[in-house]
């Protein structure tokens, strides 16, 4: 089995383009006919150097505060919304953080708190969704996503770790930039290459350094 942990941008236009990519490749090459099986889980990656990246991709200026509190403010907000979301299910996480980003990057409708409870009327039960959206639960649910991106020397989006099980060698692979879809893609046909992998457990040995290595599983070189 492999499992999949893309961590990503809950407003951006290149993350909601990568996740489309990457579900449409899981749906046709590990469908129901298909032995190998693969899980992945999309999270809300926010922290200064993403807000920094995204300052910097719309020309605005690193030192405007104002600029960066409203980003940040916003950003962490629609985390918590897909992170709320996401108590319903992971299917309904994924659909809530694709329809959001869909809206606000390609609808160019500016992200709110009625636009998110909008969204999700429309994908699940919305009075537990602002119910959960309220609670501490949440949040530390966030924060934890955040912790483990750190501990992974994760910092940018879009990021991904991807895990295989089937190797007698457990091990995370580390990918990261626009390009990450294509390496996911690589790592999983097994095509030979450099990369980087976390030795053991990733999640379960959270302070795994990244290493060079080499086996069966590999990704394309950026």
């Amino acid at each position: 089995m492999i499992e999949i942990y893309l961590f990503v941008n809950p407003l951006g236009k290149n993350c909601f383009q990568l996740e489309q990519q990457l579900i449409q490749f899981i749906e046709e090459e590990y469908g129901e006919k298909s032995k190998e099986k693969v899980q992945f889980r999309f999270l809300p990656l926010v922290n200064l150097q993403t807000i920094g990246d995204v300052m910097q991709t719309n020309g605005i200026s690193q030192t405007n505060l104002n600029e960066r509190n409203q980003l940040f403010s916003i950003t962490y907000s629609a985390a918590l919304d897909c992170k709320a979301a996401h108590f319903q299910g992971k299917k309904k996480g994924r659909q809530f953080l694709s329809k959001l980003q869909e809206a606000v990057c390609c609808k160019k409708i500016p992200y709110s708190k009625e636009l998110a409870e909008s969204i999700f009327s429309e994908i699940g039960d919305l009075m537990m969704f602002k119910e959960d959206r309220q609670s501490e639960f949440v949040k530390e649910a966030f924060f934890s996503d955040q912790k483990m991106a750190r501990e992974m020397g994760i910092k940018k989006h879009p990021s991904a770790v991807v895990y295989n099980y089937s190797d007698e060698h457990n091990f995370g692979v580390l990918v990261e930039g626009l390009s990450t879809v294509r390496q996911i893609k690589a790592i999983c046909q097994g095509k030979e290459d450099s990369y980087q992998i976390f030795d053991g457990d990733p999640f379960q040995n959270k302070g795994a350094q990244l290493q060079t290595g080499s086996s069966h599983l590999s990704l394309l070189s950026n």
